[in-house]
C-alpha cells in the first residue's frame, strides 16, 4: 500500500499542478476553451477513478462532482454560460482545487482525512443548478431515481428494458473471481480500460465507484457492460479478456436479457444514461489524451517515475565510486612506477566515473518551472484580496536543478513574491500612473544558469525602498552596530534580513517587505546560496538568489594549514595571491586589512581561527585567498594551494552536532584520494566566526 499510495500522491500532485496552471491561463484569457474544458474533465476524472481505488471518498466525492459539473458545460457548451457565471466558476475551482490539496497534504502528513465536506460540495451542487436552471423539485427527482436505481439493484439481474430503443444490440455479463474482493472497484477498472479505449457504452450497476452495496449484486448476478454497436462488443471483449480477476464473461443478445419477473418501470432508460454521464463518449485518460488537447496530435513519451531515495542511494554510490578511484590512482605504491597500460587504464576509469557522476546528477535535475508556476496562484488570489492590477513575467523556467534544492528555495521564492505583491507594489492605480508608470504592475520571475549555480531573482516595477525610512527604524528599534552615517545603500538593505525587522506599520494579512526574510535568508544560506536586495526608490526592487546547482559534488580547492586540509568551493573564490608585508594594514581594531581592486578587505588567518601549530606565519611566505559569500568578502591566509579537486560532500557525524562544528565555519567533510579527510570550509559562517573570535 505503501507504493501505491506514492504513486496516487504524486500522479494527483502532478494533476493539481496541471489543473492549476490551466486554471490561471483560461483566468487571463478571461474564458474557457473546449480544450480546457476537456481536460479538466479528464482530470478530475482520473483523480476521482484514484481516489475510488485508494478508498479515499472526500477527494473522490468533490472530484466527482466537479466532474459532472463539467459534463454538464462541455455537453452544453460554453455559450450556456453568462460573463458572471464564468467569474464565478473560477473561483468556484480555485476554492475546489484548494479542497483537493488539502486533503492531499493530510495523507502526505499521515493525518485523517475530513469528515465533512458539505460546503464544497453544496457550492458546487448550487452553481450548477444556477447554470441549468434545475430547482429543489429536480432535486427531488434525482434523489427518487437514484432510490429506484438502488432498489432495483438488488432486485435482480439487469433488464434490457433500461438500454435506448434500436441501440446497443448485445451486452456482456462479466462475472469475478471467486472471493478477489472489492467487486465493485474491479468494476470500476474495467470501466476505465474501457474509456480509455474510447469506446461509447453504458453499465449496470451504474454506481459501482460510490456504492459498496453493489459488491453483492455483483457477486451474485454479475457485472453488466453494453457497447453502443455489435463490432464495440468485439473489441470490449478483447480489453476484458486483458483484465485480472475477470474469471469468466457472456456476451447476450438484447432480446436474451429479461429475466422473468423483473420490474422494469423502476428503472427508466435516462436514469442510468446520466447516472454516469461520463461512460458515453468517455474520452481517453493519461498523457497522450493532454497532449492532444494541447497540440492537436499525440506524443509518446518514454518517462518512469522513481523514487527520490533511490537516487539519493545512487549519488551516494556515485560518489563512493570517485573517491575509490581517485584513492586507487593516486595509491603511495604505485607512484614513481612506470605503468604504461595501467596508467592508460586509471585514465579510461576517470572518464567514465566523471560520466558515471554527471548522468547520476542530472538524474536529480528538474527545471524549476514547477515552483514558478505555482506563483502564478500567488499572485492570482493577492491580487484579488489587494484589488492591484499585476502581471506575473516568467523567464528562463526551463532551468534545472537539483531536486532537493528546488524544495528548499520554493518557500523563500513564495514569500518574496508575496512581499513584492503586498508591499513593493503601488497599492492604487492612480499612485502609478501619477509616477509616470504603466497602469499594470509586473513582476519578473527569472531564472539562468552561471557556471556552477543558478541565479533566481524576482524584481518588480513597484515604488521601491526607501533605506532613510529602513534606517531611522533599524535605529530606533537599536539593530545598528555603527553609527547611522557609516552605513552604505547595499548594508542599510541588508537589514531588512534582521530577525524581527519590518518595514510595515501595521499587521496586515500578509507579510510586508522584510518581514519573515531572515527565515527566508536562512533557507537559501543553507542549501549553500546567498541572497541580496537592490533598489531604487521609486523605480522598483530586485532580490537576487544565488543556489549552487548540486549539494552533492562540488568543485573545491584544496589547500594545506600545516598538516591539516582544507578544501574551500570554487563557487567562493574570486582571486589568489602572494602579498608583500607592506601592503599589509591595520584598522582602528588592529585587525590586518589588505587592499584589492580599489577596496579594503579584511585578512583572516586559518592558523590563528583553529589554533593549528605552522611554521608559515609571515604573510609573504603564505598565500592570500580572496573570498566572497553572500555580501561578505575578505581574504584567507593559507599556507599552500594543493590544487583543484572535484570532491564529495560527505554530512559531519551525528556526534559531533553536540560541539557545534557547522557554527565554527565548517559545512562538511570529504575523503581525498590517498584516503585523507579535508574539512570543506563555510565560506560566510568561517568570516562570522572570525568577527566574533578578534
Amino acid at each position: 500500500m505503501d507504493n501505491m499510495l506514492e504513486m496516487y500522491l504524486y500522479e494527483t500532485n502532478t494533476l493539481l499542478d496541471q489543473l492549476d496552471e490551466l486554471l490561471i491561463e483560461a483566468e487571463k484569457n478571461e474564458d474557457f476553451t473546449t480544450n480546457d474544458v476537456n481536460e479538466i474533465f479528464r482530470i478530475m476524472h482520473t483523480i476521482k477513478g484514484s481516489s475510488a481505488m485508494m478508498e479515499f471518498s472526500p477527494l473522490m466525492e468533490i472530484a466527482h462532482h466537479i466532474e459532472d459539473l463539467f459534463f454538464y458545460i462541455r455537453e452544453n457548451g460554453l455559450d450556456a454560460l453568462s460573463e458572471s457565471h464564468k467569474n464565478d466558476l473560477f473561483n468556484l475551482m480555485f476554492q475546489s482545487t484548494d479542497a483537493l490539496r488539502s486533503e492531499v497534504e493530510k495523507l502526505e502528513n499521515n493525518e485523517p482525512l475530513s469528515t465533512n465536506i458539505d460546503s464544497v460540495i453544496t457550492d458546487i451542487n448550487s452553481f450548477l443548478e444556477k447554470i441549468s436552471g434545475k430547482n429543489a423539485s429536480a432535486k427531488e427527482t434525482g434523489g427518487a431515481a437514484s432510490d429506484a436505481k438502488s432498489s432495483s439493484a438488488q432486485s435482480g439481474p439487469l433488464s434490457p428494458d433500461f438500454l435506448p430503443e434500436g441501440t446497443y444490440p448485445q451486452y456482456i455479463k462479466i462475472m469475478f473471481e471467486e472471493g478477489c474482493g472489492m467487486e465493485n472497484l474491479r468494476a470500476f477498472m474495467v470501466i476505465k480500460a474501457l474509456q480509455e479505449m474510447d469506446i461509447p457504452f453504458l453499465f449496470y450497476p451504474a454506481d459501482v465507484e460510490t456504492n459498496s452495496d453493489t459488491i453483492d449484486f455483483i457477486q451474485e448476478h454479475g457485472f453488466y457492460v453494453c457497447p453502443e454497436s455489435r463490432e464495440l462488443t468485439e473489441v470490449a471483449v478483447n480489453v476484458i479478456k486483458e483484465i485480472n480477476s475477470v474469471s469468466s464473461f457472456e456476451v447476450l443478445d438484447h432480446a436474451a436479457a429479461s429475466a422473468p419477473g423483473e420490474n422494469t418501470a423502476e428503472k427508466p432508460k435516462e436514469q442510468v444514461n446520466a447516472s454516469h454521464p461520463s461512460a458515453v463518449s468517455a474520452p481517453a485518460s493519461g498523457s497522450a489524451s493532454s497532449a492532444a488537447s494541447s497540440s492537436g496530435t499525440p506524443a509518446k513519451q518514454s518517462l518512469i517515475s522513481v523514487s527520490l531515495s533511490k537516487l539519493d542511494s545512487l549519488m551516494a554510490i556515485v560518489g563512493e565510486i570517485v573517491i575509490t578511484e581517485s584513492m586507487v590512482t593516486s595509491s603511495p605504491e604505485i607512484q614513481n612506477l612506470k605503468l604504461d597500460s595501467f596508467l592508460k587504464s586509471t585514465r579510461q576509469l576517470r572518464k567514465l566515473t566523471d560520466d558515471l557522476q554527471d548522468i547520476a546528477m542530472s538524474l536529480r535535475m528538474v527545471p524549476v518551472s514547477g515552483t514558478f508556476q505555482k506563483m502564478n496562484r500567488i499572485v492570482r488570489d493577492m491580487k484579488k484580496k489587494l484589488n492591484k492590477n499585476v502581471r506575473l513575467t516568467i523567464e528562463g523556467e526551463n532551468t534545472e536543478i537539483d531536486k532537493s534544492i528546488v524544495d528548499s528555495i520554493s518557500d523563500p521564492i513564495m514569500h518574496i513574491v508575496r512581499n513584492s505583491m503586498d508591499h513593493g507594489v503601488e497599492p492604487t492605480t492612480e499612485e502609478r500612473i501619477a509616477a509616470g508608470k504603466p497602469a499594470q504592475a509586473e513582476i519578473v520571475l527569472s531564472a539562468i544558469h552561471t557556471g556552477s549555480e543558478v541565479i533566481i531573482s524576482v524584481r518588480d516595477d513597484g515604488r521601491g525602498m526607501d533605506t532613510v525610512k529602513i534606517l531611522e527604524k533599524a535605529e530606533r528599534n537599536g539593530l545598528l552596530t555603527k553609527p547611522a552615517s557609516e552605513y552604505s545603500q547595499k548594508e542599510i538593505l541588508s537589514l531588512l534580513m534582521i530577525p524581527g525587522f519590518s518595514t510595515n506599520e501595521e499587521v496586515t494579512e500578509f507579510s510586508g517587505r522584510g518581514v519573515g526574510m531572515d527565515v527566508v535568508k536562512k533557507n537559501v544560506e543553507s542549501v549553500g546560496g546567498i541572497i541580496s536586495i537592490t533598489s531604487e526608490l521609486g523605480k522598483g526592487s530586485c532580490t537576487t538568489l544565488k543556489i549552487p546547482l548540486t549539494l552533492a559534488i562540488v568543485d573545491g580547492m584544496e589547500i594545506s594549514v600545516g598538516k591539516s586540509i582544507f578544501t574551500i568551493p570554487i563557487a567562493n573564490i574570486r582571486q589568489s595571491f602572494k602579498a608583500e608585508k607592506e601592503s599589509i594594514i591595520l584598522d582602528a581594531s588592529g585587525n590586518e586589512i589588505i587592499k584589492c581592486m580599489d577596496e579594503f578587505y579584511p585578512i583572516v588567518r586559518i592558523h590563528d581561527l583553529y589554533n593549528i601549530e605552522t611554521d608559515i606565519t609571515n604573510i609573504e611566505d603564505g598565500i592570500l585567498i580572496w573570498v566572497e559569500a553572500s555580501d561578505k568578502s575578505y581574504c584567507l591566509f593559507v599556507d599552500e594551494l594543493l590544487g583543484e579537486q572535484q570532491v564529495v560532500v560527505k554530512p559531519l557525524p551525528a556526534y559531533l552536532n553536540n560541539f557545534n562544528i557547522k557554527d565554527s565555519g565548517i559545512s562538511g567533510c570529504t575523503i581525498l584520494g590517498d584516503g585523507n579527510i579535508s574539512i570543506i570550509l563555510d565560506i560566510l559562517n568561517l568570516y562570522l566566526v572570525s568577527e566574533n573570535q578578534y
